[in-house]
């Protein structure tokens, strides 16, 4: 039997991460890995979008300014530094049980990669801060290097955890991606995609839930983009099992 954290759309809320992870006895009080994440009876997924806070708001959050400006290059280098401070510190994390550790490459982190896309919001902020070709700065290679090793999905027995959908093609962010409006709209048109995929359970982030984690027991569907409501997934599974899912629940932290 394994239990399986599961943690949605990080987007440089890095205190309730690591809040996430405390709650969920995954995370010491040095930051390391505990016993159980060691051993891996506990299995830490991040579903993805580890960068690029939500908001200005967040932004300012991030880097205690009063008001964050993406015209200012201070501004960009501060959202940038303060991110990469914290990727360091997942990084050692990861390295720590990657056995047990699973990080999925959400589109906001293959942006960052690739510089192909300027990603922003509703409200015309734009996430630049990693593109020197907009006023910030690149990601360090070392830490580059580690991303680009992110799974596009995992799968334990017949749960699949992936950033979108179980579509191949919503793993690959690119022109088409981003004009397909299907990805942020399939799990409400089409949940059936999970079952026809032959899972017993998808688990997916990218579009947030307002009022917090969705689960879907009929569809096998579960949507966990709220660690702004303060929640994570908790799952145990038995991966030989006819039906793996022994439980699930959203869990407040």
């Amino acid at each position: 039997m394994l239990k399986v954290i599961a943690v949605g759309d990080v987007h440089a809320d890095w205190p309730a991460l690591w809040a996430a992870l405390r709650a969920a006895s995954c995370l010491d009080a040095a930051g390391r890995p505990t016993p159980p994440v060691l051993a891996g009876l506990y299995q830490v997924v991040l579903i993805g979008d580890l960068v690029h806070p939500k908001n200005e708001r967040a932004y300012e959050r991030l880097t205690g300014l009063h008001r964050f400006d993406v015209r200012d290059r201070d501004h960009l280098l501060l959202a940038a530094r303060e991110q990469v401070r914290e990727l360091e510190r997942l990084r050692e994390y990861h390295a720590a049980a990657p056995h047990a550790v699973h990080l999925i490459l959400g589109n906001h982190d293959a942006a960052v990669l690739s510089l192909d896309h300027v990603l922003g919001t509703g409200g015309g902020l734009v996430h630049v801060e990693f593109d020197p070709k907009r006023g910030g700065t690149l990601l360090p290679e070392g830490l580059r290097r580690w991303m680009e090793g992110f799974l596009r999905e995992l799968r334990l027995g017949s749960v699949q955890f992936a950033h979108v959908s179980p579509l191949p093609a919503h793993a690959i962010y690119d022109d088409l991606f981003y004009s397909d409006p299907s990805s942020k709209r399939w799990f409400r048109e089409t949940p059936e995609y999970v079952r026809q995929a032959g899972l017993s359970l998808g688990v997916y982030g990218h579009t947030q839930m307002p009022k917090g984690i969705s689960i879907n027991r009929d569809a096998g569907l579960c949507l966990i983009d709220a660690l702004h409501a303060r929640q994570y997934l908790e799952l145990l599974l038995d991966p030989a099992a006819p039906d793996p899912v022994q439980g699930v629940r959203a869990m407040p932290f």
